[in-house]
């Protein structure tokens, strides 16, 4: 395997076509942020694979970022590799640790994508697609956490406490109980129960998505990723809360009157 190659890179397919097709999800709350993200790529229906999504980066007491990817694997792992190894080298454009603002580090992000799109982009399109997003989520010691979306131009819109929370990938499954449920006082254990339960209703409705799911609960002025878990589709809680919620909507269901049918004729 090459220097450099990222965690858990798929050997023996050809990059250029494999599409990262996911679900990752950030949250902004007072408390800090919640990020959670699924690990299946797939490069045909015959292809289907378990990529981590999740790259951290930390500063130790002076920063933590967090980028989740969707899209082009080669694209978006090319991105984070560059990220990871220029980490600390103190190297313009690159360095992420050089920055005092989680503003500057999204341009940085943004930057660099776009770099590496307008070189690899025009070889990779007779193949598929080139485009990778990310959301991008940290704090750097001076200012609050903050979450951001990147797209593949390269800009970036960042999330606030009337958007609190950030979807990219397959989204529209797991829209409809973080607007029903979720709120921007909510504490960091109810927003991740309610972004577990929103990847349950997006894998059980789309089969480009998929276990594990790596969630992370970073807590303000923590600087600390100790809140880092992975669910597999086998894991106790997240096979109790699948199915008291299945168990609940059902129920929900069943209080609610029936409609009244127009008589026939």
């Amino acid at each position: 395997m090459p220097a450099g190659t990222p965690e858990n890179w798929i050997v023996g397919r050809a990059p250029e076509g494999e599409t990262d097709m996911t679900y990752c999800l950030g949250i902004l709350l007072p408390e800090g942020l919640v990020l959670a993200s699924d690990s299946r790529t797939n490069a045909g229906v015959d292809q289907i694979a378990t990529v981590r999504k999740l790259a951290i980066l930390e500063n130790p007491d002076k920063a933590v970022i967090a980028l989740m990817s969707a899209g082009n694997l080669a694209t978006t792992q090319t991105v984070v590799t560059t990220l990871k190894q220029a980490a600390g080298t103190g190297t313009p454009d690159r360095d992420l640790f050089l920055h005092n603002s989680m503003f500057d580090v999204a341009q940085t992000v943004g930057g660099l994508l776009r770099r590496i799109l307008e070189r690899d982009g025009p070889y990779v399109e007779r193949f598929g697609d080139p485009n990778g997003t990310f959301l991008l989520a940290g704090q750097i010691r001076g200012e609050p956490p903050r979450l951001f979306q990147v797209y593949s131009a390269g800009n970036f819109v960042e999330a606030t406490p009337r958007n609190h929370y950030l979807q990219i990938g397959e989204t529209k499954y797991g829209k409809p109980i973080l607007d029903r449920a979720l709120r921007f006082d909510n504490g960091l254990a109810r927003a991740a129960k309610l972004a577990l339960i929103s990847f349950d209703a997006t894998i059980r409705s789309n089969l480009s998505v998929g276990p594990p799911i790596d969630v992370l609960c970073y807590q303000t002025d923590s600087f600390s990723t100790r809140n880092l878990i992975k669910y597999k589709n086998s894991d106790p809680y997240f096979t109790e809360l699948k199915q008291r919620y299945s168990d609940g909507i059902q129920a929900t269901v069943d209080a609610i009157p029936e409609p009244r049918l127009c008589p026939e004729g």
